[in-house]
């Protein structure tokens, strides 16, 4: 009497497969994971550093000059806050400064 079914071996092959392939692909998401956090993070960094410009253009202010309360920026930032935190988890700042870039302690300054 025959019976029907994979054998053990059949069946270490089949998960040794999956383990390559979860080897192989684990690694490369995390890599594309960090970069998008961190073009994320670039991208709020501009939206700041052209709202502060904008702001302290239509308010004649000049280099050196603080912007208070920082939250003013927010009128000239789309979907983003003063608040708001990085994607990779750092913090902004130099966010009220005039002719200063805002920074993020994670990801740096935009290049």
């Amino acid at each position: 009497m025959r019976r029907s079914g994979f054998t053990l071996i059949e069946v270490m092959i089949v998960v040794g497969i999956i383990g390559l392939l979860a080897a192989v692909a684990v690694p490369n998401f995390l890599r594309a994971r960090g970069t998008t956090q961190r073009h994320a993070c670039w991208n709020s960094l501009r939206q700041f550093n052209a709202a502060k410009d904008q702001y302290a253009l239509e308010c004649n202010m000049w280099s050196g000059a603080l912007i208070s309360p920082s939250s003013a920026l927010d009128a000239y930032l789309i979907n983003l806050r003063v608040t708001s935190s990085c994607p990779g988890g750092g913090t902004y700042q130099n966010i009220d400064g005039i002719g200063t870039p805002v920074t993020c302690n994670v990801h740096g300054s935009p290049s």
